[in-house]
């Protein structure tokens, strides 16, 4: 054994040896096709041209030219030179027209278009097929043709443009072709230029480049080179130009040294391995053929599939003989090897075909033990350094011709800077080399990868990676490139510096493209030769003679004496619409009706495609064409023609023009796609319309039932009377009625309601009725509206406030005219009601008493300054504050008690309401305290700080400025009064956050002289009832709101509740006992369902595809959006929950003021974009002063859905119509349509299968009246009839989705309504379909033609659980989707049958979808199971997949407090198998007593509604504490995800982990929640249970400042919280963390504490960025 000799000559025999007559081309260093990155880059700015290139470009500005130059002559540049001067003259007139570049290969796109865009000032683009062209729309071509001066695309591309009329040639000046000797025949140069440039009236400049204007094998005489020379100018309407003196070019453009190798005939006999290959692929295809004819009622499909097989079989065969043949037994084992892995994937197949696949692989593998057996030294280890290369050859190993090119590379030495090119005619041959050359050893220097094209073929590399493998090779990373001729043309690699032809050019063009590709100097242009092959020898030659010829042609030819020749166009069958001007000619239309049915809708057991039909007639051919049922039309036959090709063509064309004509084919020709709505044109202007990211400014609507102009009237008025009744459920505690009196009469069901108001530890009962009219005498009015002004300022407001005109410190705000307070938009009275005795006559009766008692007080503070300006500094905070102690004793008291406006007795003083006049507070009284006067210590700090003060004279002398007169009374306890509480919430309830555990806390009161006070005679009942007030009344306002809407939507046949109208305008952020959410999933049906009939009876010849397009246009959410929007919806909508603190009653003067800095003055905010945003930081739902509030934009999409919901609801179909079409939707259901389409299938022609129709019959409980609806519904696609059950389907779909939805809202009132979505999709899918069509026998009457369809459904009924298995709880296997569709499209044609009679259906479908699923029997999917389970523990699930083979595995790990639960899954899909994971460790938490118990609530904690600082814990991150719920997760689980912020990750860190590394996490976010965040995603990668928080809350009678992060906070309360959490193995870890002034923010620091503790420690990293 030898090594190759390493000296060895490569170029032992040279062309001038073989025929001296032959030139050699010399090689280039110049620009040809592109410009190198750095070493060969040309500007615009530095580019000299060549003195060659000027005289082209000259000639070329003058007249439409063919510049044929060498590769590397810079036939680019002399583009690029006129692109530039034509850019400047269209600049200069300012007639903007296109310059297009065309390159026939997506390599010379790339490349071309960075030459242009580097080279000039234009705006260049760049466009293939893989880019998506293929489905752009005119208005997508239309912007390009704005936006760019210079396209540079493929020719089809082109072709295709101007065929759909998308563009016009009068649009372009300019056209370059590059290569463009393949302007002959079909190619898409010649169709452009025949079907389009000579049929132009305003012709583009025109310049070709090409290095070979032959394009044949050869040119066999001058006259021919002439001939095809002159036809390429005749269809370019161009001239050949070159250049006659080549010294300046031969001095720039060196061409490669040619040379050929030789190498021997190869003596290895493989007649014997060949035989038994031969009868291998017999046997093999010998056991498909059986296969094939085995198949029980085979179908068509299955016969193909069994063709393609055979096929595929030939094709490996062919492939692993041509290897053996022409490289070797080792290159012919690596090919079985690559067929091997290419080999389809089947196992979605049925059984039959996985069968026959299996054949070609036990082929393969048996082809694959023959080769090796002829292997006697194996596959490994046979190319290292000792092997033996002549002894291989001998034994066959490898062939002569692969031996002499190692000996080609082993020459080039242990050079890495080589780059070598070497062209092979197959792509198999390119891929088994290339594998090859990697085993050898002494090549190992070496890098090498293989080059092919983007075809179909199995073997071919995708477009990314070749443009990869390009670049590798340009920049020296790849030194051998094995490649096909897609590189032949064009390709610049500037340090080419040898290409080999491993097998022989087989054109002219070949040899000279391929040898252009040797761009270095002194490169090398090696040409392999079989020794003794004449053949060969005889080719080349040919091919070198015609180079020669070529050249000496186009040099002698002289262009001023060259005549054009017309360009003959002959007869072209053609279809052209006059409107747009797109055509179709008979050779394209076959493609166009390809693509049509491609457009049509499938499923995978069918692909549309058309069937064609040949007749032979004597001397002609007639072609009848069947198209796909969904079609417009099903057969057409075409004209005679001279041969079965010709036919189809025509048949094609004329279909083509009868589509065009029935609109299945738009004006351009291309499938008909849906005009869209006018709504969703305007959508389109309005991106993100209807998204949960959006966010929008919006303002509220006004009341109209609030507004009155009696304030004006002085002789009285008379107002509509509405009595509020409240009742506690604690009999003991009594509240005051109230009368609300306003101008508007109300609707009844406005007028007259009951709502339950919650209070702590009690609920009062509020009962709203109507009492007829009220008269007020003038003196009534002014004493009512003086006492709401009192009694709403002085509890909920100020009674004194800074004067602005006085100067004084304060004023009492009645002092003055009050008219400021009240606002005609809001104008009503809220007066008490006296309690009446059960014997009394009177319903009811106003207390006019405590009204003129109150008024009396308000003249009293008019008239009498009991304080002077400067007796208060404006302090209103509480006094003395002191806790009740149930355990004081009894003392004397004495009996007179000297307010400042009278003198009581003391045993009439509990409970008195009184106000201090020092503040303006409004308090009760409690009881008088014994040993006590003002003479007391001071005790009003109650934090125990030292005060400043030593009594309480001491403390209203220094403070106030008061001397009290009566400093020995005893002082009085009173009760403080409040701001107004939410008491529509039920804080009580479980998960209520807490509050109810204010009971549980003594109440604080505090103490002042009476002398301080004045009484006001009202009874403490109507001040309890005061606080009822703000809640009921926002409840009032809300019905009167949607009353409003209701009147304006105008139903008046029907009368829909408002309260269910309220229902459909409340969002789930209001926090109360209703919202949106179910009306929404309903109406969402009830849309869909009056959209589908819509549709399907208006549009009875348009197919589904068509008609799900339309539907989808109509119910997607910015389409929703739009109606909404159109309709001022937005101004309806209540989005936030009520904030009793900022409401004011109508003369009262609100001390929570939110200035509107929207930039709105108006109420209503424009639609406009600057109101509109993506930044998650904006708060929703908080209102300004003057109504405006952001809101997410998707919220009034399903206000749109909830509103026809509760339509329906309350009016049914015919209401929800009503409204719909008060939207502007377009659902009207005609009558005399339903009547037509019953019609029309009553007269269809057809065979029926009336056995089958008798069985469905009576299996459903239905006899149809038209017998074709029925059999229409169950024939599949695949049958290829004239109808099949799509269009049914549709209807079908949305009738079920409807009738199953409502059933479920109207079975399960009370559940969550995330609950009532899980049971509709539980019940609304199409494998609970597909169940039901086996449950009832369905299935065996499905009518189809599919082998893989009949194969699923077999193994899917198979896996049915028998009838004694009771723990099984359905199939195993995944249903085939035709069973679901077979049961919709049944129900839609019973639907159409009974005249859409809804309750009909359901009385049908009712027992054929029993049992449908209830609350107690919902099976979620296992992995979101084990998500809300984690969810409510507070663990966190670690997920892993990785691929094992065709299977997937996942890995779910579960943490509990100090076991590890791992559970595995393996399927074929990775969802699979994550829920099979799941299911094991669902399993193994039931056995530790952990299961899903908590009843599922989706409601917002109410005690943060209005948090605006939400995290986002992922769907795993949330948890149970021991004290406190989690509030930023019981929100976030609900809110919008626009609302929420993604928590903060180190992606960039591998180190986060739960291994031994130390976790690394990302810089921690100071903001509200950042720490927080933090925390939780800490332990979501360490898999650490969520921690829990435990607070402590403190009180202070003075301010307390808090250093925050965001800076410094003041607040008289104080919250410390202690954060515990458990890390498994290492125990519990607490830490608390600093007072803060809220909550939330406590919880940041006992986080922050923990991270920096654990950083501290050593456990963590923080990163710095």
């Amino acid at each position: 054994m030898h090594s190759p000799r390493m000296n060895h000559v490569p170029l032992r025999r040279s062309f001038d040896q073989m025929s001296s007559s032959t030139p050699l081309d010399k090689g280039s260093h110049g620009l040809d096709h592109a410009v190198d990155d750095t070493s060969s880059s040309t500007s615009a700015n530095n580019f000299n041209p060549r003195k060659y290139q000027l005289q082209v470009f000259e000639v070329a500005k003058k007249r439409n030219t063919i510049a044929v130059l060498e590769t590397g002559a810079g036939k680019t540049m002399i583009a690029v030179m006129l692109i530039k001067d034509i850019a400047q003259t269209i600049k200069s007139n300012g007639h903007r027209k296109l310059i297009i570049f065309l390159a026939p290969t997506v390599h010379l796109v790339h490349q071309q278009y960075d030459v242009i865009k580097i080279n000039t000032d234009c705006k260049v683009e760049e466009y293939y097929g893989s880019k998506g062209v293929d489905e752009w729309t005119l208005d997508c071509w239309e912007k390009e043709y704005d936006q760019n001066d210079v396209l540079v695309m493929t020719p089809q591309i082109l072709l295709d443009v101007l065929r759909k009329a998308f563009l016009r040639l009068e649009m372009v000046c300019f056209i370059i072709i590059d290569e463009c000797h393949h302007a002959t025949k079909n190619h898409p140069y010649a169709r452009v230029m025949k079907e389009f440039y000579h049929k132009s009236n305003s012709k583009p400049k025109v310049f070709g480049m090409t290095a070979s204007p032959v394009v044949r094998k050869g040119v066999s005489s001058a006259m021919d080179c002439e001939g095809q020379i002159s036809e390429l100018e005749s269809i370019l309407d161009s001239q050949v130009y070159t250049i006659g003196d080549r010294t300046e070019m031969e001095v720039y453009v060196p061409s490669a040294v040619g040379s050929c190798r030789f190498y021997d005939q190869s003596s290895f006999d493989s007649l014997d391995l060949t035989e038994k290959l031969e009868i291998s692929c017999s046997k093999f295809d010998a056991s498909l053929s059986k296969l094939q004819g085995s198949v029980q009622n085979s179908y068509k499909d299955m016969d193909d599939k069994h063709k393609t097989l055979r096929k595929q079989l030939s094709n490996y065969h062919a492939k692993i003989l041509y290897c053996l043949d022409e490289l070797g037994l080792i290159c012919a084992y690596e090919a079985v090897k690559v067929c091997l892995e290419n080999v389809p994937k089947v196992q979605d197949e049925c059984e039959i075909y996985r069968e026959s696949s299996l054949q070609c692989k036990y082929f393969l593998e048996e082809i694959l033990c023959i080769i090796g057996g002829s292997l006697p030294l194996g596959e490994k280890n046979f190319l290292d350094f000792g092997f033996d290369y002549t002894k291989a050859v001998d034994l066959g190993y490898i062939s002569p011709k692969l031996h002499e090119l190692l000996q080609l590379f082993l020459s080039f030495g242990g050079a890495t800077q080589v780059l070598c090119l070497i062209f092979v005619e197959r792509i198999i041959a390119a891929k088994v080399v290339e594998r090859f050359v990697k085993k050898v050893n002494c090549l190992a220097h070496f890098t090498v990868s293989y080059l092919t094209g983007s075809n179909t073929s199995v073997d071919s590399l995708a477009p990314k990676m070749q443009k990869e493998i390009l670049e590798s090779f340009r920049s020296g990373k790849v030194n051998l490139l094995f490649a096909t001729d897609v590189v032949e043309e064009g390709i610049h690699v500037p340090n080419c510096s040898c290409v080999i032809r491993f097998d022989l050019p087989k054109t002219v063009r070949s040899y000279v493209q391929s040898r252009g590709r040797a761009r270095q100097n002194n490169s090398q242009f090696i040409l392999m030769l079989e020794r003794g092959n004449i053949k060969q020898r005889d080719r080349l030659f040919d091919v070198i003679r015609s180079e020669q010829s070529m050249a000496d042609t186009t040099v002698s030819r002289d262009p001023d004496s060259c005549v054009l020749k017309a360009c003959t166009l002959g007869t072209m069958n053609a279809y052209v619409v006059d409107i747009t001007g797109a055509s179709v000619t008979a050779d394209s239309s076959v493609s166009l009706i390809h693509r049509y049915c491609e457009k049509l809708p499938s499923d995978k057991y069918y692909t549309p495609k058309p069937i064609f039909k040949y007749k032979s007639f004597d001397e002609s051919y007639e072609c009848e064409m069947t198209l796909p049922s969904n079609a417009p039309f099903q057969t057409i036959v075409g004209p005679p023609s001279r041969n079965k090709n010709l036919s189809k063509q025509l048949v094609c064309l004329e279909a083509c023009k009868k589509l065009h004509q029935m609109g299945a084919l738009n004006d351009h020709l291309l499938p008909f796609i849906e005009e869209p709505f006018e709504s969703n044109l305007i959508v389109k202007k309005n991106p993100g319309a209807g998204t949960t990211k959006r966010k929008e400014l919006h303002g509220t609507n006004p009341i109209r039932a609030l507004s009155g102009s009696w304030g004006e009237k002085v002789d009285g008025v008379v107002l509509h009377a509405y009595k509020f009744d409240f009742s506690c459920n604690i009999a003991s505690e009594i509240y005051s009625g109230f009368m609300f009196l306003t101008e508007s009469k109300l609707d009844d069901d406005v007028g007259n309601f009951e709502l339950e108001l919650y209070l702590v530890s009690k609920v009062v009962k509020a009962t709203v009725s109507s009492c007829g009219k009220v008269h007020l005498d003038a003196e009534q009015m002014t004493k009512a509206k003086c006492f709401q002004e009192f009694f709403f300022n002085g509890l909920f407001g100020r009674l004194f406030v800074k004067s602005k005109s006085s100067g004084k410190n304060r004023e009492f705000l009645l002092q003055r005219e009050t008219k400021s307070l009240w606002n005609p938009s809001n104008m009503y009275l809220l007066l008490p009601l006296e309690i009446l005795g059960i014997s009394g006559m009177e319903s009811w009766r106003i207390n006019w008493t405590g009204i003129n008692a109150c008024a009396a007080v308000v003249e009293s503070l008019k008239e009498n300054s009991y304080l002077g300006a400067n007796h208060s500094n404006g302090y209103e905070g509480n006094l003395s504050p002191h806790r009740t102690d149930s355990s004081q004793k009894e003392c004397n008291i004495e009996d007179i008690i000297h307010f400042a406006n009278c003198s009581v007795d003391a045993k009439d003083l509990k409970n008195r309401v009184v106000l201090a006049i020092h503040t303006g507070r409004i308090y009760s009284t409690v009881e008088v305290v014994c040993n006590t006067s003002a003479e007391s210590p001071f005790d009003g700090t109650a934090d125990g700080a030292p005060s400043v003060y030593t009594t309480f004279t001491d403390y209203f002398r220094k403070k106030y400025g008061i001397v009290l007169k009566h400093p020995g009374q005893p002082l009085l306890r009173l009760k403080q009064s409040h701001n107004a509480h939410n008491l529509l919430v039920n804080f009580n309830e479980e998960g209520g956050s807490g509050k109810a555990s204010q009971a549980k806390k003594a109440q604080i009161h505090i103490h002042m002289p009476s002398e301080l006070l004045i009484t006001v005679d009202v009874p403490i009942n109507v001040i309890k009832s005061f606080y009822l007030l703000p809640s009921l009344m926002q409840r009032l306002e809300s019905l009167m709101l949607a009353s409003q809407l209701r009147d304006e939507i105008d139903c008046s046949s029907l009368h829909i509740p408002s309260s269910l109208i309220l229902e459909a305008l409340t969002t789930l952020r209001c926090c109360e006992k209703f919202s949106m959410e179910r009306l929404e999933l309903l109406g969402d049906s009830v849309l869909k369902y009056a959209i589908s009939c819509h549709l399907f009876l208006t549009y009875p010849k348009k197919h589904e595809g068509q008609l799900s397009g339309r539907r989808q246009s109509v119910i997607c959410n910015s389409t929703l959006h739009k109606f909404g929007t159109d309709r001022k919806l937005q101004g309806y909508i209540r989005d936030s929950a009520f904030d009793a603190r900022r409401w004011a009653a109508p003369g009262q003067l609100s001390v929570f003021p939110v200035p509107c800095e929207c930039g709105v003055d108006t109420l209503e905010v424009p639609l406009e974009g600057d109101f509109f945003t993506d930044d998650t930081k904006v708060v929703v739902g908080k209102l300004c002063d003057k109504g405006h509030r952001w809101m997410g934009s998707k919220t009034i999409s399903d206000c749109v859905e909830a509103l026809i919901g509760a339509y329906y609801v309350g009016g049914g179909l015919v209401a929800a119509l009503h409204v719909m079409k008060w939207l502007g939707i377009d659902a009207n259901i005609e009558p005399s349509l339903i009547v037509e389409a019953i019609t029309c299938a009553s007269i269809r022609s057809y065979v029926p299968k009336t056995n089958e129709i008798k069985d469905i019959e009576n299996k459903v409980g239905y006899e149809f009246s038209v017998k074709f609806l029925l059999q229409e519904a169950i024939t599949h696609a695949s049958v290829n009839e004239f109808y099949c059950y799509q269009r049914l389907e549709f209807l079908g779909d949305a009738v079920l989705d409807l009738l199953i939805t409502w059933h479920l809202y109207q079975s399960h009132r009370d559940i969550d309504p995330g609950e009532l979505t899980d049971l509709r999709s539980a019940s609304v899918n199409n494998e609970n379909f597909a169940q039901v069509a086996v449950r009832n026998n369905l299935y065996k009457h499905l009518q189809h033609s599919s082998t893989l369809l009949l194969s699923q459904i077999t193994e899917y009924v198979k896996s049915f659980p028998e009838l004694s298995d009771t723990i099984s709880s359905g199939p195993t296997t995944k249903a085939p989707k035709a069973l679901g569709d077979l049961v919709e499209s049944i129900v839609g044609a019973i639907l159409i049958d009974s005249k859409l009679n809804l309750d009909e259906v359901w009385r049908i479908c009712k027992p054929l979808l029993s049992p449908i699923v209830t609350p107690d029997k919902l099976e979620l999917p296992p992995l979101r199971e084990l998500n809300e389970l984690c969810d409510s523990l507070g663990y966190f699930i670690n997920t892993k997949c990785a691929h094992k083979g065709e299977m997937v595995q996942a890995e779910l790990r579960l943490q509990l407090e100090d076991t590890l639960l791992v559970g595995q899954g393996l399927e074929r899909s990775a969802k699979a198998a994550k829920g099979n994971a799941a299911s094991q460790l669902l399993k193994q938490l039931e056995t530790r007593g952990i299961r899903k118990g908590v009843s599922k609530t989706r409601r917002l904690s109410p005690d943060h509604c209005d948090d605006s600082s939400c995290l986002h814990l992922d769907n795993k991150v949330s948890g149970q504490t021991s004290d406190e719920y989690l509030p930023e997760q019981a929100a976030c689980k609900k809110l919008k995800g626009s609302e929420i912020q993604n928590p903060v990750c180190d992606s960039s860190k591998k180190a986060c982990s739960s291994t031994n590394a130390t976790p690394i996490i990302a810089p921690i976010n100071m903001k509200k929640g950042g720490p927080r965040t933090s925390l939780f995603q800490l332990c979501k990668t360490m898999l650490w249970p969520m921690p829990t928080f435990d607070t402590t809350e403190h009180k202070s009678r003075t301010p307390m400042i808090f250093d925050e992060i965001s800076g410094k906070r003041e607040g008289f309360n104080s919250f410390i919280s202690k954060i515990t959490l458990h890390i498994p193995g290492s125990g519990n870890i607490e830490c608390t963390g600093d007072p803060r002034a809220d909550k939330k923010s406590s919880f940041d620091s006992a986080a922050l504490l923990m991270l920096n503790s654990f950083e501290r420690e050593g456990k963590i990293i923080i990163s710095d960025s």
